[in-house]
């Protein structure tokens, strides 16, 4: 186990770079701390993949360092970092057996095969893989493969750092849930620093401690997932996490107000964000959550569009001149029909300058 520091990570896939653009990770500084548990979350392209390539001394980064442990290992070799590392496939040996498979490992290292036998049995214990432990791993379903992926990585004990990339993309959507649960119970039971990276909120959120949101090669936001939920720092953080997502509107800053579509609208971080606006050629905007709208007496009116039944609660579709809005709803409440207004809550109410949260900045 160790704690890794990015100093100033970028990376650019082009020989030359010349602008931001250019780059497919831009300035990332982070620490993932001895053995804490992160998620790389993020869309196809925001680079995560190639930050974990990074990590991993698989990719060179163009400029920054890497720390293990306040050791620069900047171009250190993969071989030499001790990582271990599990794919969106399953990489095993079909012809080997499930405990053959776990012991190659740590015999390619010269232990002996004592050791090795009360390594292996303590390991496939752990992920329920004793029953089939002599059977050719060509028998097993794709997430038991899976399973020996990670096992493979769990047997050793000099890993600096166990890192996943999308591992459960080809599982099974009801296995899923049950490979999510082990990997959280196996972290906390052998407390390895793990780096999960997924595009899936879900295994995200339920995975790791701490999140790290990525957008076009930035780390827009990390932390809990509640943090993340309450109090997006980022346009994208309140779009990508939640379902659905935040709704995002147009605003206008008038004095001390914030106006959306000409109504007066009170935010959380109202008075620091309009004073960190003087003067300023931001384009602003307001998020709240859907959890966060209430139907109200007065306030905004709005036309009912559509409701969807969800089971446990009502998502609402509503209409304010041309902003469609969603809020949710409690499952037995009542629904009006054709027109009312609705209300933002103050407190979950932000306000948004270029895309972050006004009066913060900009997180590099």
């Amino acid at each position: 186990m160790t704690k890794i520091a990015l100093q100033n990570i970028r990376h650019s896939y082009l020989g030359s770079p010349q602008t931001d653009g250019d780059f497919a990770i831009k300035h990332i500084n982070t620490v993932f701390e001895d053995g804490g548990a992160y998620a790389l979350l993020g869309p196809s392209g925001c680079g995560k993949t190639t930050l974990l390539g990074i990590v991993s001394g698989l990719i060179s980064p163009t400029s920054g360092r890497i720390l293990f442990d306040g050791e620069d290992i900047t171009r250190v070799d993969t071989i030499h970092r001790h990582i271990a590392q599990v794919f969106q496939f399953p990489v095993i040996y079909d012809t080997m057996t499930v405990f053959d498979n776990l012991a190659f490992p740590l015999r390619n290292r010269k232990v002996p095969e004592s050791d090795i036998k009360a390594r292996v049995l303590d390991v496939a214990k752990m992920l329920d893989l004793e029953e089939g432990i002599h059977r050719r791993a060509a028998s097993l379903t794709v997430d038991g493969k899976q399973k020996i992926s990670l096992g493979r990585g769990l047997v050793r004990e000099d890993v600096n750092v166990m890192m996943f990339d999308e591992p459960l993309t080809v599982i099974d959507q009801n296995m899923k849930w049950e490979l999510r649960s082990k990997l959280k119970e196996l972290h906390q039971n052998v407390r390895t620093t793990m780096i999960y990276v997924t595009h899936d909120q879900t295994e995200a959120l339920t995975f790791a401690d701490e999140v790290l949101v990525m957008y076009e090669g930035r780390v827009v936001q990390s932390g809990t997932p509640v943090e993340l939920f309450e109090k997006p720092r980022h346009t994208f953080v309140g779009y990508f996490i939640g379902s659905p997502g935040m709704n995002i509107f147009p605003c206008q800053i008038s004095g001390e107000t914030v106006e959306f579509s000409g109504l007066p609208i009170e935010c959380d971080n109202q008075i620091q964000g309009i004073r960190s606006l003087q003067d300023s050629q931001a384009i602003t905007e307001i998020g709240i959550r859907p959890e966060y709208v209430r139907f109200s007496n007065q306030g905004i009116p709005v036309r009912i569009c559509r409701v969807d039944d969800l089971g446990r609660h009502q998502l609402v579709h509503v209409e304010h001149e041309h902003h469609a809005i969603k809020l949710i709803c409690p499952e037995d409440a009542p629904i009006p029909e054709g027109s009312a207004c609705v209300r933002f809550e103050k407190s979950r109410t932000f306000l948004y300058a270029d895309k972050w949260l006004a009066g913060e900045g900009s997180q590099s």
